[in-house]
């Protein structure tokens, strides 16, 4: 006898592909494959829904799409005034991955049916577009369609809301809500609604318009001697970042495509993983393209554009790849520098610039010295726009908002985007490069060292395992709390613990009340380890993929050996931590 949620399925599923995998199971009664999509749906989460594609209430298809679009519709109705609905509406785009369209179609449906103005994007574009477009409409929500650098196998669902930056609570929490009260899909989201407005031309209009004004070189960066490698990772980067660079002054001979790579194809059929993050083994191809233009400066973009990877040939021969930390020191500075020359009349005092809880501190390190206003926030860009938003208006101080970045490669330059946006980084960063050879003769690899010297050395150690097992991971952060005499550890791989905040209970041991001054989240465990020796280490549970993420960095040391010291702690710590083997995670392949 089928459950309820298999039942449920039969009766609401209308496509007939994933229809036919539940029929075949339910006929071969296979109740533990039809438990395993059935019976754990997803968690409307970290700004929507991410998960593979497939059938049953645990994967991304045409029902679960709908059902989410319905939910997310019924918060709308009920928390916006009908005027709102109907002449500021919703904004919808999606990338180039396999169901992307139909899924942005099928909501489309539903905000149609529902009475709320849609715009729907025809083709596919970045995620940035989406961000934009919801500021430059002024929409009460935006939806994306993409899971942005996840396995061809995923998709996602990704939300905005009027402020133009990603849901944060407790908005995810009532959409959730909504969603499970609309679990039952209505007839007309299944038909497509007429009306749909297509904005795509407009936006793209629009975001390169805007564009153009944040650059300070254009006039000579197309002169420039330097050329630029990019690789869109088989996703929708490539026209805009060609457009995006013809805005900065660049020739078309400049920017050489790595032209594997360079047309959209959702099977991503070069790399693994379609994660420039990973570094070497997902820029193999853009190193032998930028060795045979003779370029040595190497950007890439995720499938949807919203991330930036930097690479660059080195005297040695070889490739840097610079982590996302570096690239956010490099950007931070060339922010304030841009600021300077074209906002002389508005002080650095009056600027700000933010960063995830997990990143590099060298943007605070900076404000130190120059003055703007640096706030840290909780991880993920949905906390870094919303604070943006929330800074930038007059009764917070209205101040300008230059940049934000998180360690994995996301990076906000400027005030367009309240988001993180590769489109926009990447000719922002091409043209620090042109800068840098112009009046310095210096390469962004010898500015970061530059950086170091003025505002403190910053070396960081990251990296992560995998943990598919939601079980063990919860078990493993439990086990954390408890390692010593029933408590936290008071040292770690031979060096005294200074403080301990644990974001998954609201505890930080350096404060005088002892409770952190960010919001906890028992769902989404932080533990950061601040040592009697400088290091500061963070374990926490990524919030899109299966993995237990690490940490780690060191400020200020004039050691010659600081950076190797910092990897051999970090190598040792994980281990006494995270206890691999006990709690099956998998060590990251290299």
């Amino acid at each position: 006898m089928p459950s309820a949620n298999v039942e449920n399925w039969l009766k609401w599923d209308r496509n007939e592909t994933t229809l036919a995998e539940v029929r075949a199971l339910v006929a071969a009664g296979n109740d533990s494959a039809l438990s395993a999509i059935m019976d754990t749906p997803m968690a409307f989460g970290t700004a929507g829904l991410r998960a593979k594609m497939g059938a049953g209430f645990a994967c991304m298809n045409d029902l679960t799409v709908v059902q989410a679009a319905q939910g997310l519709a019924a918060h709308i109705l009920a928390t916006v005034s009908a005027e709102d609905i109907q002449e500021k509406g919703i904004v919808g785009g999606h990338d180039a991955r396999h169901g992307s369209k139909r899924f942005a179609r099928l909501s489309a449906n539903v905000f149609l049916a529902a009475g709320i103005k849609t715009y729907l994007f025809s083709d596919i574009c970045p995620t940035p577009f989406v961000a934009y477009g919801v500021r430059h409409f002024g929409c009460v929500s935006g939806v994306m369609v993409t899971a942005s650098h996840n396995p061809k196998e995923d998709n996602g669902y990704k939300v905005y809301w009027s402020n133009g930056a990603q849901i944060v609570s407790p908005i995810d929490s009532h959409i959730a809500a909504a969603i499970q009260a609309n679990l039952a899909p209505k007839e007309s989201s299944w038909v497509d609604q007429p009306g749909a407005i297509d904005a795509l031309a407009e936006v793209r209009s629009e975001f390169f318009k805007t564009l153009k004004p944040i650059f300070t070189n254009t006039e000579k960066n197309g002169a420039s001697p330097l050329k630029f490698t990019y690789s869109a990772m088989h996703g929708v980067g490539a026209k805009p970042v060609q457009d995006a660079m013809a805005c900065a002054g660049f020739t078309e001979e400049q920017l050489v495509m790595v032209k594997e790579q360079e047309q959209p194809d959702p099977e991503f059929p070069t790399v693994a993983f379609p994660n420039p993050e990973e570094g070497k083994s997902s820029l193999n191809l853009a190193f032998k393209t930028a060795e045979a233009a003779g370029s040595t400066i190497i950007v890439a973009n995720d499938p949807d554009a919203d991330r930036l990877a930097v690479a660059q040939h080195m005297p040695d021969g070889t490739w840097k790849v610079f982590t996302g930390n570096q690239i956010g020191a490099l950007l931070g500075w060339w922010a304030v520098e841009c600021h300077k020359k074209q906002h002389p009349e508005i002080p650095v005092t009056k600027c700000a610039m933010f960063a995830s809880a997990v990143s590099s501190v060298f943007l605070g390190s900076m404000a130190k010295v120059e003055g703007f206003l640096y706030e840290e926030c909780l991880t993920g860009f949905k906390h870094m726009g919303s604070k943006s938003n929330e800074m930038s208006k007059p009764e917070n101080g209205g101040y300008k908002v230059l940049f934000a970045f998180e360690e994995a490669i996301g990076f906000m330059f400027g005030d367009r985007v309240w988001d993180k946006d590769g489109v926009t980084a990447l000719p922002a960063f091409a043209e620090m490069c042109v800068v840098l050879h112009e009046q310095e003769s210096k390469t962004p690899w010898d500015k970061i060292q530059d950086l170091f010297a003025k505002y403190g050395s910053h070396f960081s150690d990251n990296s992560y395992m995998i943990g598919r097992d939601p079980v063990k991971n919860k078990a493993m952060f439990d086990n954390m709390r408890v390692l010593e005499n029933g408590g936290f550890p008071t040292s770690i791989a031979g060096v005294k613990v200074a403080s301990i905040r644990d974001l998954g209970t609201g505890l930080d041991s350096a404060c005088a009340d002892r409770k952190a001054l960010l919001p906890s989240n028992a769902a989404a465990p932080m533990i950061t380890f601040r040592m009697e020796n400088g290091i500061v280490l963070t374990i926490r549970g990524s919030g899109t993929e299966p993995k237990i993420k690490w940490y780690s960095e060191t400020v200020g040391s004039t050691s010659t050996t600081a950076e190797a010291d910092l990897r051999e702690f970090v190598s040792k710590a994980v281990v006494e931590l995270m206890q691999p083997d006990k709690f099956g995670l998998v060590r990251r392949s290299t």
